[in-house]
């Protein structure tokens, strides 16, 4: 499955949502590690939410709330998010598990290249893990991280 992305935009209140639309699909939050510093340098992000809902606009509004427990990180960091409309609720869903699944992995990685052990998150029995089937299901920049990641892993 391929989804059409949205641009990363910063996302500092909830003016920047006025033209997210009124439809369901998938989106993730970042924040910025470090500012580029030089003409060469890019601009990283670090994902560190993945969600579905039935209307996103409305779900990326509830984040400015506050009782949520994203509005202080969004509003302390340089914050990001990007979206994807995805109209079939199962298809949804399934792309969401996906790529929490895939957020999970890499920060264990993560957590392996910097020696420090990252607690498990409590196993949700109505979201079983699935592993990827084969090489082939997964998007070229998940493909790219496996080869950075086993790149770093056989290096040390």
């Amino acid at each position: 499955m391929e989804l059409n992305w949205s641009r990363w935009f910063r996302c500092e209140s909830s003016f920047e949502l006025l033209l997210v639309p009124d439809q369901p699909g998938i989106f993730a939050l970042a924040e910025e590690l470090a500012q580029p510093s030089g003409p060469q340098a890019r601009r990283m992000l670090a994902v560190f939410e993945i969600n579905e809902a039935e209307d996103i606009a409305r779900a990326l509004g509830r984040l400015f709330l506050p009782s949520s427990p994203w509005r202080t990180r969004l509003m302390e960091s340089r914050g990001y998010l990007r979206y994807a409309v995805v109209m079939d609720e199962q298809e949804r869903k399934a792309a969401a598990l996906m790529l929490k699944n895939w957020l999970n992995s890499q920060m264990d990685v993560a957590a392996q290249i910097f020696d420090q052990p990252r607690t498990q998150p409590a196993a949700r029995h109505d979201e079983p893990a699935r592993p990827y089937q084969s090489p082939s299901e997964k998007t070229v920049a998940e493909r790219a991280v496996d080869k950075v990641t086993g790149q770093i892993a056989i290096g040390n």
